[in-house]
């Protein structure tokens, strides 16, 4: 896809961090935004901060998690716009940083597969559908993380989600490259980015609540590192620029910040060669934050 005027776009996770900044960049260029995301106060105030830049938008508050939100979000889209050509499955959550895999409780892992796994799962089952009647130019934006290519201590769930991510958006564009169709599909790994997902924890389910209770001092290290790496991390605009180059080129990925690819160069070598991964090689992850 070359042009963006007067396409379609649909953003989930719109109301804040690089969603919101893909929909500023979307209304910039000239497209009809359906701004969706589950915190409905913050996703209005986006709809009327985009209006008043004369921007044509919908607001459509969505628990990406839930099949017949997705599906909702999809009808209102064509009803009112008659049509999608950009899909941005961009919402997702980390269940916090810290806590060791047989720490994590069988919530923890609901919470953010559901989110990072079946919101994209379920985007995947209802709007390609749409995208492949048109039989116009379409494109599909799948937000992994360099955790997707990447892991590290303290961060399991939330890495193995964008692994599973990352494996979905492959066999998507292979999928849909063999069978000769009109969308195309990138996935973008950011590293540190400055957003809220450290305080994702705001829009956990009630059902899907999480024990109370302090991390032990060793595991708030990581815990620190983390959101400190996150608020020095690149602009959500950068962010967003990168990836409408990366669907101008046609790119399925799209790595935003070039200092990750040596250590994800040893981390594929490592596989090939059959390596265990070494504390120093983990340090070098480390280093990065």
């Amino acid at each position: 896809m070359r042009e963006f005027k007067d396409k379609i776009a649909v953003v989930t996770g719109a109301a804040s961090g690089i969603g919101r900044a893909i929909a500023d960049r979307c209304v910039n260029e000239g497209m009809k935004v359906v701004l969706a995301d589950i915190e409905e106060e913050a996703l209005l105030r986006a709809e009327k901060q985009l209006k008043d830049m004369g921007a044509d938008t919908l607001s459509v508050v969505t628990d990406i998690s839930k099949e017949a939100d997705i599906r909702a979000l999809a009808q209102k889209t064509v009803q009112t716009f008659g049509a999608v050509h950009l899909l941005f499955n961009n919402a997702g959550v980390d269940a916090g940083t810290g806590c060791l895999l047989w720490e994590n409780t069988v919530a923890d892992w609901q919470w953010v597969i559901n989110v990072n796994i079946w919101g994209i799962l379920f985007a995947t089952e209802i709007f390609v559908p749409i995208m492949l009647k048109q039989k116009t130019a379409c494109h599909i934006v799948n937000t992994a993380s360099i955790a997707g290519l990447l892991s590290g201590p303290g961060n399991g769930i939330y890495s193995a989600s964008k692994h599973a991510v990352l494996s979905l958006s492959e066999t998507l564009y292979q999928e849909l490259r063999l069978t000769g169709s009109n969308v195309g599909v990138s996935v973008v790994c950011p590293g540190f980015v400055r957003t809220q997902i450290m305080d994702a924890e705001r829009n956990r389910p009630t059902g899907l609540s999480k024990p109370g209770g302090n991390l032990p001092p060793e595991r708030q290290v990581i815990n620190q590192l983390a959101r400190k790496a996150v608020e020095n991390g690149i602009l959500p605009e950068e962010v967003a620029d990168q990836i409408f180059a990366g669907i101008q080129k046609g790119q399925l990925y799209i790595i935003t910040e070039p200092k990750f690819k040596p250590v994800i160069k040893q981390h594929m070598e490592n596989i090939l060669n059959e390596i265990n991964p070494t504390p120093s090689q983990m340090q070098l992850v480390r280093n990065l934050l």
